[in-house]
């Protein structure tokens, strides 16, 4: 699956903006210098995930395993093009499948380990994965036995495979394939190496391919910002469905050729151990936890972060005494990062941005002509301004609100089947610029910054999980005890974000949290959409043309 023009990619790369190298061109460089340096290592707690011995492979050894991964994929007959879902937890086996997809030529369709009937039977259809890849149980959920039942439902979905002890009726073990020599390919740096899933306001998640060259500039932002260094260790605790894991812990692993360490799902004293026991340069943390473990200064004296060089930070607003205190009490800078699967890749870096407070606050204007951030390639590979969201026009002052608008280096091609009955429209205006939807300033010293506002979508981002309050809305309001339903999230130390439900009930009829609950189970919604409050109301508030209004709710 090719993405853009033919002449748009030579442009590029003769602007220097980008290569001729793969995401396996990088991965091969890094096996034959570094063969026997630890590639990937599986989290501490493994076996409480999927019931597997956690492991740790060298470059020799995951590239042996990569290449009998991709001849089992020839043997069942997947070529350059075809769609391969991935639903893993966080191990040495996915950066494999990775790997191994990669080098076939397979567009990767990652999905959140939390997906169930109701989410994956609408997008594997859509999307028209040919193979799906799962564990046999992932927290005693028997995965495997949910994507066999979807299985016999979608036709075009002809492999149910399964990484475990043992595989369902209807479907295989993935280690027991058979092998076959596959047909010669070689990647081409616009072929298609993802297509992941964004929640906007639409019911149905958008699909965001991406290719190569995509992929490294978004990595390249994360190794600049951060400050990352050749053969550095990285743990990854976001799962590699999406920007946060692929963009800024997998694609800066193999810029930088060291070692990958994974964690998933989130546990903060398995956290906490890997960090000294791996030697980790660099992680990600939200903000909430970031503050949570300042104010818990007897269990953080105890800690040992000497390793790590600096840490990554977002999808919420930074409070700037946080970073502040990070740098000043433990020599730890935080980057501040503002991201989306589509390319957007606002970094505030210790180098561009020295002054952490400032650093929590506002992001660097890369793009901006008259403007310089040396520290950050990106900067001069992306275009960025504001535009009045009621009249188009360009923004240039300071403190009045904006859409965001970017081109460049790191935005996608378009949402997959973009136009077509079912998928989204084009997010580009006549001249190229990508629609964020979201909301900035222009602010600080010098008007040099962009400063983050709201976003103008209402998507609910809990735990790093991005949710969309329309399909909450839609199954809340399909409850015979419920005449109308919104959500809208409210805020929480831990997750970021949790979701409350406003329910006006059916004439005489009462509404609980639980019920609400057992109705979305029912629907096949994944758990972490579940609604955790529940607020009961006469009307909701809506604007003269009926759309609800979130903001007042939150309020």
């Amino acid at each position: 699956m090719r993405l853009g023009s033919d002449e748009k990619t030579r442009d590029f790369i003769a602007k220097g903006w980008w290569g001729e190298e793969t995401l396996l061109d990088l991965f091969d460089a890094t096996a034959q210098a570094h063969s026997e340096r630890i590639a990937v290592v599986d989290p501490l707690n493994r076996e409480e995930i999927d019931g597997l011995p956690p492991r740790r492979l060298t470059y020799r050894e995951l590239a042996k395993e990569a290449e009998r991964a991709g001849r089992r994929f020839a043997a069942l007959g997947l070529g350059p093009g075809d769609v391969i879902a991935f639903q893993l937890p966080n191990t040495v086996e996915q950066v494999v499948l990775y790997l191994a997809a990669m080098r076939r030529g397979l567009v990767i369709s990652p999905v959140p380990i939390q997906w169930r009937e109701h989410e994956l039977t609408d997008v594997l259809g859509f999307v028209g994965a040919k193979a799906a890849v799962t564990s046999e149980t992932v927290r005693e959920f028997a995965h495997a036995d949910l994507l066999v039942s979807i299985g016999k439902r979608l036709s075009g979905l002809e492999h149910i495979l399964v990484i475990g002890k043992s595989a369902p009726k209807g479907a295989q073990r993935f280690d027991a394939l058979e092998e076959a020599d596959p047909a010669p390919h070689t990647p081409h740096v616009a072929d298609a190496v993802t297509i992941c899933w964004t929640s906007g306001t639409e019911a149905r998640p958008k699909g965001v391919p991406r290719h190569h060259n995509h992929w490294i500039s978004a990595g390249i932002a994360s190794v600049d910002a951060a400050r990352l260094e050749p053969g550095c260790v990285i743990l990854n605790p976001f799962p590699f469905i999406n920007m946060a894991a692929i963009g800024g812990s997998f694609v800066p692993w193999l810029l930088t050729g060291g070692t990958l360490v994974q964690h998933h799902p989130f546990d903060l004293p398995t956290f906490l151990k890997q960090i000294p026991m791996e030697k980790v340069n660099y992680t990600v943390a939200p903000p909430a936890l970031l503050t949570m473990l300042l104010k818990q200064e007897d269990m953080l004296a105890k800690l040992d972060l000497s390793s790590l060089k600096s840490m990554g930070s977002g999808s919420a607003p930074l409070p700037p005494f946080m970073v502040k205190a990070w740098q000043e009490d433990y020599g730890l800078p935080i980057v501040n990062i503002f991201g989306s699967n589509e390319g957007t890749c606002l970094f505030s870096g210790a180098d561009d941005v020295p002054d952490p407070e400032e650093r929590a606050r506002f992001f660097p204007r890369f793009g901006v002509e008259g403007l310089d951030w040396p520290a950050a390639r990106m900067s001069g590979r992306i275009e960025t301004k504001l535009a009045d969201i009621q009249t188009g026009e360009e923004i240039t002052g300071a403190d009045t609100p904006g859409e965001l608008l970017l081109k460049g280096a790191t935005v996608f091609e378009g949402y997959f089947r973009q136009g077509e009955p079912g998928a989204p429209e084009s997010p580009f205006d006549a001249d190229g610029f990508f629609h964020t939807g979201d909301m900035f300033q222009i602010a600080g010293p010098g008007a040099r910054y962009y400063q983050f506002v709201e976003r103008a979508k209402d998507i609910i981002i809990r735990g790093g999980m991005n949710i969309s309050p329309s399909e909450l809305d839609v199954a809340l309001t399909a409850h015979p005890d419920v005449a109308e339903a919104a959500v809208a999230a409210y805020a929480d130390e831990v997750m970021g974000e949790k979701i409350c439900a406003y329910v006006v009930p059916a004439a005489e009829r009462t509404v609980t949290l639980d019920a609400l609950a057992d109705h979305l189970r029912q629907q096949g919604l994944a758990a972490y959409k579940l609604p955790e409050k529940l607020v009961v109301l006469d009307a909701l508030p809506r604007n003269p043309l009926g759309k609800v209004l979130r903001r007042e709710l939150k309020a």
